[in-house]
């Protein structure tokens, strides 16, 4: 079932990227960049109309009391926050949320989301996880992407394969990252 899902938003950062609007102890996920929804909270709204577990938030020691109250704020009272020991990127935050997610014995899917992401359709989204969660819960790792509007140095690129199954799903050939300039184009 999709109760199997266990959202984690990834809410680390040091806070340096649009400084001075953010800073160590107020990173850009706490800010609303619209004027409306802060970046934390739009994961929440996201995953809404999906059913899910209760979500998980990894963030740092000095940003903890922000994600709870920014929790709390939609509703999510009680939230469970793990910390992340040091700030060590990506990896290591998955894995934290995963050791976390098996520790009752049970291994649901991960829907992992950043919270620094600004997304326009979140409508989409939550059809691309539909269609992503069986692939997931058959023991795929599952990515989405969106196709570029523009060569980027600072984002990978996914080669895409054959088409897994019925539907959008495709199998991903290699993945670049954060390619120079050349290959970008």
């Amino acid at each position: 079932s999709s109760d199997d899902i266990l959202p984690v938003i990834l809410a680390g950062g040091s806070g340096t990227r649009l400084w001075p609007l953010s800073r160590k102890h107020y990173a850009k996920q706490y800010l609303s960049l619209d004027g409306e929804t802060p970046l934390l909270q739009a994961p929440v709204a996201r995953i809404a109309g999906l059913a899910c577990a209760a979500p998980v938030v990894i963030c740092n020691e000095e940003t903890r009391f922000l994600a709870a109250e920014q929790m709390r704020q939609v509703g999510k009272d009680g939230t469970l926050i793990l910390l992340e020991p040091a700030g060590r990127n990506t990896a290591p935050a998955i894995a934290l949320a995963a050791f976390q997610a098996q520790a009752d014995g049970n291994d649901p899917v991960m829907l992992v989301m950043p919270a620094a992401h600004k997304m326009h359709a979140p409508d989409v989204f939550a059809d691309a996880v539909r269609t992503a969660a069986p692939h997931a819960q058959a023991g795929k790792l599952v990515t989405f992407g969106i196709s570029p509007s523009h060569a980027e140095t600072g984002y990978g690129y996914i080669h895409t394969g054959d088409t897994v199954g019925q539907g959008p799903a495709v199998s991903v050939d290699t993945f670049v990252e954060k390619p120079d300039a050349d290959t970008a184009e």
